[in-house]
């Protein structure tokens, strides 16, 4: 079969996302989708029989870096390369940019074969967070704190993840930031994903302030919550499973080009999703 050449999506394409990613069995995540469409480059393949055949997402920090998210076929047009044709178009487009990605046991072979190498590993993390009630250590972020923000996490990330930042307080349901002696040194949000909330992005310059952030967050949410954490970095996950979370999932981080990049890649705890690892 002959599929139409790769195209660029937009915030119009959001109900043929849901459509595709619920074909594949994923949740339909709207509200990420259209963070997604919104400040990063969707690329999709239109289906002959109407929809998409497939998608993926292009995320963008600067020139240097750029990471790969919601890799998805139907599930009636799979085995016939039109993963490996969106995931190629994305690392010609991304040029000379250090390309990243999390990736499930059942994607990793494909990656691998595009030159894509493991170099660690991320964890999700999900339940009911349980807590003895205590004062917030951090308070709401206001619009004010932006710059801020964005300052301590180019350092941490290494590259300007502005405009995805930007987005955050109208995406996220809290926003909260850790001051140390009058200057904002870390920050993380919470954000809506059907029935579950997610908590990230989370930076902060140690352990600590990573777990008064996210305790913060959580103290607030009634339902199931997710983290995705670094297994390897035992600090939290550790800390996660005491207070009533359990290990659900797993997945390779992976990465095409240079790596490690500049910055203080400790200093981040969680991502704002997995889609922009």
């Amino acid at each position: 079969m002959v599929f139409p050449p790769v195209r660029r999506l937009g915030p119009d394409d959001l109900p043929a996302c849901v459509a595709l990613a619920l074909d594949r069995g994923w949740l339909p995540e709207e509200h990420k989708w259209a963070l997604l469409l919104r400040a990063a480059e969707g690329y999709g393949v239109d289906a002959p029989d109407g929809g998409l055949a497939g998608a993926v997402v292009l995320a963008r920090y600067g020139t240097t870096l750029a990471s790969v998210g919601m890799m998805l076929v139907a599930a009636r047009f799979g085995r016939r390369g039109l993963g490996r044709a969106l995931l190629a178009h994305l690392l010609n487009v991304a040029g000379d940019a250090t390309v990243f990605l999390t990736a499930t046991t059942y994607g990793r072979p494909l990656y691998e074969k595009l030159g894509f190498r493991t170099v660690g590993r991320s964890a999700t993390f999900t339940g009911r967070f349980h807590q003895k009630a205590r004062r917030p250590a951090t308070r709401p972020a206001v619009r004010e704190d932006l710059p801020a923000v964005i300052d301590i996490d180019t350092a941490a990330f290494g590259a300007d993840r502005g405009p995805f930042l930007r987005e955050l307080p109208e995406f996220t349901t809290q926003l909260r930031v850790l001051e140390t002696e009058g200057r904002i040194t870390g920050y993380a949000g919470a954000w809506p994903n059907g029935n579950i909330t997610v908590i990230g992005p989370v930076i902060a310059l140690d352990a600590a302030g990573a777990r008064l952030l996210i305790s913060d967050l959580a103290a607030t949410v009634a339902g199931p919550l997710r983290l995705d954490l670094d297994p390897d970095r035992d600090e939290l996950p550790a800390w996660a499973r005491a207070h009533g979370l359990r290990h659900a999932a797993e997945t390779a981080f992976m990465v095409h080009g240079t790596w490690p990049p500049p910055g203080r890649r400790d200093q981040i705890y969680a991502p704002i999703t997995v889609a922009l690892s």
